[in-house]
C-alpha cells in the first residue's frame, strides 16, 4: 500500500535483473514501513518493493501497480512477475503484492515468493496464490521485461554456443519453472562434462530434477558442498561449465568427494538431524514444513513454512508425531529417520 506515484513508462528491464533486486532487499533484511525510505528510495512496503524491483521510476502502490504490467495467467507465470491482490474499498485492508520466484514443487501448488512483509522483506515458499484472500490475486508480467521465446535458441556465442554469451545470465532463468534457453544451454554443457546419466529426454528449456542433479553433480565434483553444492548454478558454477575449468563429472559408482549424502540411516532423502535444531536455516526446513502442511499438521504456523527453523516447526512435527501413537522423547518435536519416512511416504 501507500499513494500512487507518478505514471510514466515501464522501465526495460530482464527477469534476472528483477530477482537480482528483490535478492538485495531479501539479504538486507529491509525492515517493513508504509512510511519510510530505503537508501535507494523506494518505499519500504510491498508495493515499494515491487517498484525497486521492477526499476520504476517512482513508487507506485497496489492500485497503480497495474498500469505498469500485463495480465497474465497461473500457466505462463515466470520469476519477476507479480501476484497482486488490490482492495478498492479499503487499500489498507488486505491488499498486498509479491514477486513470483519459480515454482517451488511440480504439482505447482507452491511457489517461490519475494515480498515486504512485517517484521522484513523475506523469500519463502508459499501457497499459490497466497496464504490468505488467495482468489483475489491476479497476475502481471511487467511491461518493460525482454522476454526469450520459450524454448528457442538465445543469442549465439564468438564460438557459436546458443544461449548468450559466456556472462551468467543470473539466478532468475534457473530453478523451478523457469523456461528458457539457458536451461537448455547448461544442460547441454552438463552432458559434455559426464552429467548424461541424469537426464532420460532433454535437455531442453524447462528445468527439471534431473538439471538440479546433474548440476549438484558437477558440483560435488569439485569438492564443493552445502550451499555451494544446492544444485542451482551460481556465476562459479557457470564459469566453470562455460569455460571448461573443473573436474568432470564422475561415473556412476565413482567415489567422489566426502560430501555428505543425502540419504542416511537407510531412509531417502533424510538428512539427519543436525539440520532441525534451533539456529537452522535451510531447505530441508521448508520442504519439511510444506510436507507437515500437505499432511494437516500446520497448525501452529502464522506464516511460513519457511527455511529457519522454529518453534512453530517443532510444534506441527510433534503433532504429526503424537498423531502416530507415539509418547515421550519419540514425540520431541524434532523429526527422526522414522518421522522423515512416515511424513514422506
Amino acid at each position: 500500500p501507500g499513494g500512487p506515484g507518478t505514471l510514466a513508462a515501464a522501465p526495460a528491464t530482464t527477469r534476472a535483473e528483477i530477482i537480482n533486486r528483490a535478492k538485495k532487499w531479501v539479504a538486507a533484511e529491509v525492515p517493513y514501513s508504509m512510511t519510510a525510505y530505503w537508501s535507494d528510495g523506494y518505499r519500504q512496503d510491498c508495493s515499494g518493493f515491487v517498484s525497486m524491483a521492477w526499476n520504476l521510476d517512482g513508487n507506485e502502490w497496489t492500485g497503480s501497480l497495474p498500469a505498469y504490467g500485463v495480465r497474465t495467467s497461473k500457466d505462463r507465470l515466470e520469476p519477476g512477475d507479480i501476484l497482486l491482490f488490490h482492495n478498492p474499498s479499503n487499500p489498507q485492508n488486505g491488499s498486498h503484492v509479491v514477486i513470483f520466484g519459480g515454482w517451488a514443487d511440480y504439482t505447482r501448488t507452491y511457489y517461490i515468493a519475494y515480498e515486504q512483509t512485517r517484521p522484513h522483506t523475506r523469500k519463502q515458499s508459499t501457497p499459490y496464490a497466497y496464504w490468505s484472500n488467495s482468489g483475489r490475486y491476479v497476475a502481471y508480467r511487467p511491461k518493460g521485461v525482454s522476454e526469450e521465446p520459450a524454448g528457442g535458441p538465445g543469442p549465439t556465442d564468438p564460438d557459436g554456443q546458443e544461449g548468450g554469451t559466456s556472462r551468467f545470465p543470473g539466478a532468475g532463468y534457473f530453478g523451478p519453472g523457469a523456461d528458457n534457453a539457458h536451461v537448455t544451454r547448461l544442460g547441454r554443457l552438463l552432458v559434455q562434462r559426464g552429467g548424461a546419466r541424469f537426464y532420460t529426454t532433454g535437455p531442453g528449456p524447462r528445468w527439471s530434477d534431473a538439471d538440479r542433479r546433474a548440476t549438484q553433480a558437477f558440483q560435488r565434483a569439485q569438492g564443493w558442498s552445502g550451499a555451494d553444492a544446492d544444485g542451482l548454478p551460481g556465476p562459479t558454477t557457470w564459469s566453470y561449465l562455460v569455460g571448461g575449468r573443473g573436474k568432470d563429472i564422475p561415473a556412476a559408482g565413482t567415489p567422489g568427494p566426502a560430501v555428505p549424502d543425502p540419504s542416511s540411516h537407510g531412509v531417502p532423502g533424510y538428512p539427519g538431524r543436525a539440520l532441525f535444531r534451533p539456529g537452522a536455516v535451510n531447505a530441508y526446513v521448508t520442504r519439511l514444513g510444506e510436507q507437515l502442511v500437505e499432511k494437516g499438521f500446520g497448525t501452529h504456523y502464522t506464516k511460513g513454512p519457511g527455511p529457519r527453523w522454529g518453534e512453530a516447526d517443532r510444534r506441527n512435527v510433534e503433532a504429526f508425531q503424537r498423531a502416530q501413537g507415539w509418547r515421550g522423547g519419540a514425540a520431541d518435536g524434532y523429526p527422526g529417520p522414522e518421522t522423515w519416512r512416515r511424513l514422506f511416504s
